[in-house]
């Protein structure tokens, strides 16, 4: 199975998440999330595949999204608008994900990870 983690080296749950993936002896590739940002079309994919809402995919515990004041306001924007966040700087995409062949997981859930990494 072809696993990802996409997340943050100072990020405590990014740690916990990669400790977790550690223990159940899962092969992963690892993924910069600053480094290397979700593109438009891997967003608009995860979206489809994971069928959560454009607003899970905000870090709205982060300092971008505090900053821009976004809370509250994140259901007025266009999905082109909503898009060109998320794609323009990974410090706006909650983090980790987790892609696996099972399907994509949006922050961290023991539970919800154990499903997708599990044969």
């Amino acid at each position: 199975m072809n696993i990802t983690l996409i997340g943050l080296d100072t990020c405590s749950t990014c740690k916990r998440a990669e400790k977790f993936l550690k223990e159940h002896k899962v092969a992963y590739t690892k993924r910069s999330i600053v480094e290397n940002n979700p593109s438009r079309e891997e967003l608009i994919e995860w979206k489809k595949i994971s069928g959560l809402s454009w607003k899970r995919f905000f870090n709205t515990t982060g300092k971008l999204y505090r900053a821009n004041h976004i809370s509250g306001r994140v259901n007025t924007f266009l999905e082109k608008e909503l898009l060109d966040m998320l794609s323009s700087d990974g410090l706006w995409v909650k983090r980790p994900i987790l892609i696996t062949d099972k399907g994509i997981a949006v922050g961290f859930n023991e539970l919800e990870w154990l499903s997708l990494i599990q044969e």
